[in-house]
């Protein structure tokens, strides 16, 4: 077993290319905790911060703990706020932006690659 607080987990500026003010943490994957199906991730995304247009083979899910924003998906844009849950299928793009005056919260969970 494997239990964290999430204030103990290290949390790291993502520097990727098109992201801008995003903060992640990886609570729990293959390396921390030995997980082989799922890893879950946390993110901060700053007012006015964004995870720019990308796209990956695999699937993931988002919840959306605090704040709010926008996603864009397939030409198409969704206002989010806490308490939504996101699919995001597979090869789809996507983006993030928080559009709101305080963090925009949320976990994301994708498959660990074998």
């Amino acid at each position: 077993m494997y239990i964290k607080k999430v204030k103990e987990v290290k949390m790291e500026l993502v520097t990727q290319e098109g992201v801008k003010d995003t903060y992640i943490q990886v609570l729990i994957n293959r390396d921390n905790c030995g997980a082989e199906n799922f890893a879950m991730r946390r993110f901060t995304v700053k007012p006015g911060g964004e995870i720019g247009l990308h796209n990956h083979n695999w699937e993931h899910e988002i919840f959306i703990l605090k704040g709010k924003g926008i996603i864009k998906n397939g030409g198409k844009t969704y206002e989010v706020e806490e308490n939504t849950a996101i699919y995001i299928p597979p090869n789809e793009p996507h983006y993030y932006k928080n559009t709101g005056e305080t963090d925009l919260i949320f976990l994301c969970m994708i498959p660990i690659k074998n």
